[in-house]
């Protein structure tokens, strides 16, 4: 199970890299081996701003599709286009080309509520 130490992660499973005031935002190695083969990415949400924890698109795989929650508020200012040719780089490289959305952060403050790499293993049983 790959965690890496330099990012922040969220409950629902979904990892934050913060650099000034974009948050690059994608589901975690635990998220994506317990989603399965993920066939679509869907993201509608491009230019619109929402609260932390509002559903900003979904994820599907050959057997559920899940909802993803928006760790951060703020504008969501690109979307990978990528996963829409190859959704499965969620599978191969979750935390590089997998990545899904970039944030324009809205509340600075909130970052300091995303877990560590250590709070995120205790989380998952890692």
């Amino acid at each position: 199970m790959n965690i890496p130490s330099d990012l922040q992660y969220t409950k629902d499973h979904e990892w934050v890299k913060v650099e000034g005031d974009i948050a690059t935002v994608g589901v975690t190695d635990f998220a994506q081996s317990e989603l399965g083969d993920i066939v679509y990415v869907e993201v509608e949400t491009v230019d619109e701003t929402l609260d932390r924890d509002e559903v900003f698109g979904s994820v599907e795989a050959v057997k559920t599709v899940s909802d993803l929650f928006l760790p951060l508020s703020g504008e969501i200012v690109e979307f990978n286009e990528a996963l829409e040719d190859e959704p499965e780089k969620v599978n191969t490289d979750p935390y590089g080309d997998g990545w899904m959305v970039k944030i324009k952060i809205g509340n600075a403050a909130e970052v300091e509520d995303l877990l560590s790499d250590a709070d995120y293993k205790g989380l998952i049983g890692a």
